[in-house]
């Protein structure tokens, strides 16, 4: 099977960060596998300088664009100015031809003045927003989402909200195991959902610094369907009930019960995408005897439905 093709824009005076992101992300390698084939392409196919002076080699022109899957705009540095006529042309051919497009940041500039976001809901980093609006009134820009998708344009907040973005088309096609993986790579939070509730997940520590709560945590994971109470989980381990609470929070972060509603949520999570188990067999395999309960707390956590995650990240 071949992998999807990523074409990275570079232009001169890139920021570096705004690049980064969405390389390192698309090259990374689980198991010594590439997920994506991902290719930097410029104006003329020539080598771009960042602001800092970094060389960075393309692997093309604008032609490459028409035979990617996945086209990223990161970032933009001239907001005042049309950009280059022969991008602007390319884009809403790759638009027409049903490309994903991704405008990272400032990047939603190039989408907005190739036409390609008129009447479609779009984000992009809040200091920007006021200027935005001014010259493309026709866009609806939500200000406080990370990113938002729209008929198959994706557009992203500030830096940081990059990484979220790119981590999220990881998780549209290869589901969030693998995009777990890559944000465990890279010692960053699980990413946060753009248009709907903009929770972070951090990854669940496998490890702590106390050694009894790490097997306590061991033994948690292997059991999520029975039932656990504070009380049963400190005698099981010869603490009292205070000792307990006050040792496994230190160590995690979290309380007993919410560190486990977030397991069982992400177990959930992760049943919902690689089985086709019925939404009451998985809340009960995860432990959660009332389907009801279970519903609110991934609606809460994740900000949609299980059935709106089944159909959105199911990967069977």
């Amino acid at each position: 099977m071949s992998l999807p093709k990523v074409a990275l824009f570079i232009y001169p005076d890139i920021p570096i960060f705004h690049f980064s992101v969405p390389h390192t992300i698309f090259n990374a390698e689980i198991e010594g596998e590439k997920l994506f084939e991902v290719n930097t392409f410029s104006l003329d196919g020539l080598a771009v300088r960042t602001e800092k002076s970094i060389l960075i080699e393309a692997h093309g022109d604008l032609a490459m664009m028409q035979d990617a899957d996945i086209i990223i705009i990161p970032g933009w540095n001239d907001l005042h100015h049309k950009p280059d006529e022969h991008l602007l042309t390319a884009l809403k051919l790759a638009h027409q031809k049903e490309i994903k497009i991704v405008g990272l940041c400032y990047g939603a500039y190039p989408l907005a003045y190739a036409g390609l976001l008129n009447h479609r809901h779009i984000t992009t980093h809040w200091a920007g927003v006021c200027d935005f609006k001014q010259k493309f009134p026709c866009v609806s820009v939500d200000k406080d989402a990370l990113y938002r998708e729209d008929a198959g344009i994706i557009t992203s907040a500030g830096t940081g909200a990059a990484l979220d973005c790119c981590l999220y088309l990881v998780k549209k096609i290869y589901g969030a195991k693998i995009a777990n993986k890559i944000s465990r790579l890279m010692v960053i939070p699980t990413h946060r959902e753009g248009g709907q509730a903009q929770f972070i997940e951090q990854p669940l520590s496998t490890l702590t610094y106390d050694s009894e709560i790490n097997h306590l945590l061991d033994f948690l994971r292997q059991n999520l369907s029975r039932s656990h109470t504070v009380d049963s989980l400190a005698t099981s381990i010869h603490m009292t009930r205070r000792t307990f609470t006050r040792h496994f929070k230190h160590a995690t972060g979290v309380s007993v019960i919410r560190w486990l509603n977030n397991e069982r949520l992400r177990s959930a999570a992760e049943l919902l995408e690689s089985t086709d188990y019925s939404i009451e067999k998985i809340a009960e395999a995860t432990g959660f005897n009332n389907t009801v309960l279970f519903r609110r707390l991934f609606k809460q956590k994740y900000g949609t439905s299980p059935n709106h995650w089944r159909q959105n990240f199911s990967h069977q």
